[in-house]
């Protein structure tokens, strides 16, 4: 079906477009001599009608014959015929209404030349809607395409962290299960206790900042059962940013690298400290520990933060920025990120 007569709003305002049209026949008409004005508006208005629903029909031949597959020939051709044919009934229409109402007929020529141009002007319409109606079906393909190909990143950058740690705790309760069986049980269950409220947030994209400041804090106590002593934790949370939304599991790969590539090179041991403050619609998060500024610098850092950078980069784009280096004897690595609602980040998602 035609989608200006799907709608009778749009068919109402098509009908009203044809007045102007209409005045137009009427005056090429009474300027051709012999039909007064009031003829000619009377026996034009039912045939103008007519002829309205008759300019539709390209709707339907430019649909199965675009332009871009169409030779110049071809167009010529089936346009030309088609105008002629059309014209025709408008032609007919008014001689009918002339005949019926007892006025005097408009000549023939006039007519007939203004029907050939107002359909080849409703062919050219057409054309030109269907490919505005073709460009906007693009545009939401592209864009869909954009948000499978981001969420399908964004779950293969979760999908290499999560196995990550895994790994590297149950590395780490098996080096110290030759040493305390029973801190390895007691680091065996805060594990088992960190898995657990991490894939409670199974299928989350999103989560409150005190939840994942919470996960982080679950982490930090398993490998405090391996350090002991020689892991000291500090915080410094402002209230106002915990219920911004973060993406989940962003700060475990952070805590992560601060206890294997600091915490973890000093026999002293050290501390790691957490912070997060507000500032307008930013939020700040700052991930500092000690580290040993005379050991040779690994290779490089692992996956970790790598990850939380691209996830950021992935999510926010310029809105985010991510920075990491020493700095004042220790190393640190400052997030800034939109404060967005949980419920406002999901629906971004």
């Amino acid at each position: 079906m035609h989608p200006i007569l799907a709608s009778r709003w749009r068919l109402l305002a098509y009908l009203l477009a044809w007045i102007p049209i209409l005045a137009l026949l009427v005056w090429v008409t009474w300027a051709s001599g012999g039909v007064s004005w009031q003829d000619a508006a009377a026996v034009l208005a039912p045939a103008c009608l007519v002829y309205a629903f008759a300019c539709l029909s390209p709707w339907y031949i430019c649909r199965t014959r675009p332009l871009r597959v169409s030779g110049l020939t071809y167009l010529v051709s089936t346009w030309g015929a088609a105008a002629a044919a059309v014209s025709l009934v408008l032609l007919g229409s008014a001689r009918l209404a002339a005949y019926l109402l007892e006025r005097a007929a408009p000549q023939t020529a006039p007519l007939f030349g203004m029907g050939v141009l107002l359909y080849l002007l409703s062919a050219g319409l057409h054309y030109a809607a269907l490919a505005v109606e073709a460009s906007r079906a693009a545009e939401r393909r592209a864009a869909e395409a954009r948000t499978l190909a981001r969420e399908a990143e964004l779950q293969a950058l979760r999908a290499q962290i999560n196995p990550h740690f895994l790994f590297n705790s149950l590395h780490s309760i098996a080096a110290l299960a030759t040493i305390d069986g029973a801190r390895a049980r007691e680091m065996c269950v805060r594990l088992s206790d960190f898995l657990r409220g991490s894939l409670g947030m199974a299928g989350r994209e999103s989560i409150a900042l005190r939840e994942e400041l919470a996960l982080a804090r679950s982490y930090l106590e398993v490998e405090q059962v391996r350090f002991g002593r020689r892991l000291r934790v500090e915080e410094e949370i402002d209230p106002a940013c915990e219920g911004c939304a973060v993406p989940a599991l962003l700060l475990q790969p952070l805590v992560e690298n601060a206890v294997k590539h600091g915490i973890a090179g000093l026999v002293e041991g050290g501390s790691i400290r957490l912070a997060a403050r507000r500032s307008g619609a930013t939020v700040s998060i700052t991930v500092e520990n000690a580290f040993d500024p005379e050991a040779p610098a690994p290779h490089k850092l692992g996956m970790g933060l790598a990850q939380v950078r691209r996830r950021l980069q992935v999510r926010y784009g310029v809105d985010a920025s991510f920075q990491a280096g020493p700095a004042d004897g220790v190393y640190r690595v400052v997030l800034r990120l939109p404060c967005e609602s949980p419920m406002a980040s999901s629906s971004r998602a």
